[in-house]
């Protein structure tokens, strides 16, 4: 794709795992398969090594293979972006890493374990966003909230091209997208995005992180095409027979927000595993039966919605 900075952020936003054998190593033949379902299905870009991909799991070399397999995966089909966060001298050596493999941009997770000071989160995204020439994404959430004085002056780094919410604070999302305008592109990047996407798309955000398109892409691109066509009928069959049961099963356990992606992606017959690294734990028997007749029934809706 080239490391432009004028990559368009508008779309749904692919998210893969990172597969993982028996033994626990990388499968790169199943991260190749996910990669692939993503782009085949139409997802508008990718992101590897970021929450879905267990990056807080992944030791350099685990994430020098993810990105090597990610780039020449899509080879140039969409923008490939890496996470890099956590410990800041390693998240330099990874952002510094992925720009060497060739990735198109970088999604900047947060800072490991404390809650910073607005000039302390600052000169973390900076110190990032500064150590390499590609587009960078920040990305707010747990422990990284930001002042508008904060991200304004983060917006004016050079490479900084967008911001990705993962906080759900409206008021705020309100106040940034008001002052800062076009000087960002804007993803919502919450838990099971297409449950607060209406929300996010009046405000002016114009992208999505898709978790559930590792399984059911057909359903996010309904969902979001239903969406920007104002089909209400259609965003209410979605919710009521897909989102909210698989939402609802989500917050059954925790860390259920990969290993339940694993799970749907077994479901369909993609390579995966269920294996998750700990402290995450596998879906339960009786979740992944619930997640299974969810998925049968999204098919037939996503029939019945595209043969009108």
């Amino acid at each position: 794709m080239g490391n432009q900075m004028n990559i368009s952020l508008a779309g749904i936003m692919g998210f893969p795992v990172t597969p993982f054998d028996l033994q626990e190593q990388v499968d790169e033949k199943a991260l190749q398969a996910n990669i692939n379902f993503l782009v085949e299905n139409g997802l508008d870009s990718v992101f590897v090594c970021a929450g879905s991909g267990e990056y807080q799991s992944l030791d350099i070399k685990e994430y020098e293979r993810v990105v090597t397999v990610g780039v020449a995966t899509v080879a140039g089909k969409v923008p490939v972006f890496a996470g890099a966060g956590g410990n800041i001298r390693e998240a330099v050596e990874r952002v510094q890493l992925a720009e060497k493999l060739g990735a198109d941009g970088l999604l900047l997770l947060p800072p490991y374990l404390i809650i910073p000071e607005q000039e302390g989160l600052f000169n973390y995204y900076r110190t990032l966003a500064q150590s390499t020439s590609l587009p960078v994404i920040i990305y707010q959430r747990d422990n990284a909230i930001f002042t508008l004085s904060t991200l304004e002056k983060l917006a004016n780094l050079p490479n900084v091209i967008g911001f990705k919410d993962g906080l759900g604070n409206f008021e705020l999302n309100i106040e940034f997208v008001q002052s800062l305008g076009s000087r960002l592109q804007w993803m919502n990047g919450m838990p099971l995005a297409e449950l607060t996407m209406p929300a996010y798309s009046a405000l002016g955000y114009l992208s999505y992180s898709s978790a559930i398109s590792n399984y059911i892409p057909q359903v996010s691109r309904t969902f979001y095409t239903s969406l920007l066509a104002g089909d209400q009928a259609t965003l209410n069959s979605i919710y009521q027979e897909v989102i909210l049961p698989i939402h609802r099963i989500r917050q059954l356990r925790k860390g259920y927000a990969v290993s339940l992606i694993k799970a749907g992606m077994n479901i369909v017959g993609l390579p995966v595993g269920l294996e998750v690294r700990t402290p995450l734990v596998q879906v339960e028997r009786e979740h992944y039966i619930r997640l299974e007749s969810i998925i049968k029934r999204s098919i037939d809706l996503v029939a019945i919605a595209n043969n009108g």
